[in-house]
């Protein structure tokens, strides 16, 4: 698979994290009733992560509601996503540390190399993963995808709530599925 190949319907490549809370996630295992959703963040050194995740959490409830079981995932070593997790009070979120990011390009993420200490003072590594948004079904097919090349301007979850509301609502099919000749 060409790591821009990801496909809504199609399987989506292997992924096998260790969770901050012990154990692993592994795509398609003890998957959420309707989806997983994934959000690939860059790391405790990115502030806008902190933020991002921590509307994450919010919302956690309301997506689990939804069948939705959420995975929070990063290239950080372990405790740097503790302290992540401890940032944002996981509750809802699992999160996922030590993404290869080989990994990463597979499932179509951008790779960044480090400019040094953030805002917050907080030194990024030498290389790590963009972020992305991902619902897998739990016949692990992609249903929904985006990424990003820089931690601005990312889906909203409010939004992507509702868009599960609406999909579930109407049995909305995934779709960009197309790939044949135009």
């Amino acid at each position: 698979m060409n790591p821009s190949a990801l496909m809504p319907r199609q399987v989506v490549p292997a992924l096998d994290v260790t969770l901050t809370t012990g154990g692993r996630y592994v795509v398609g295992q003890q998957s959420g009733e309707r989806f997983d959703l994934l959000v690939f963040y860059r790391g405790l050194h990115c502030p806008i992560c902190a933020k991002y995740l921590l509307e994450l959490e919010r919302l956690g409830e309301e997506f689990r509601k939804r069948g939705v079981r959420i995975i929070a995932i990063s290239s950080d070593e372990r405790l740097r996503a503790e302290e992540m997790a401890d940032k944002v009070r996981a509750h809802h979120i699992e999160l996922g540390y030590g993404l290869d990011l080989a990994m990463a390009r597979w499932w179509g993420l951008y790779i960044s190399t480090s400019k040094g200490k953030t805002s917050i003072g907080l030194e990024e590594p030498a290389l790590f993963n963009e972020p992305g948004v991902f619902l897998v079904k739990p016949d692990q097919t992609l249903y929904y995808g985006s990424t990003q090349t820089m931690p601005f301007a990312r889906p909203s979850f409010g939004d992507l709530l509702a868009a599960v509301d609406f999909a579930i609502q109407k049995d909305y099919p995934a779709r960009g599925e197309y790939a044949g000749a135009i």
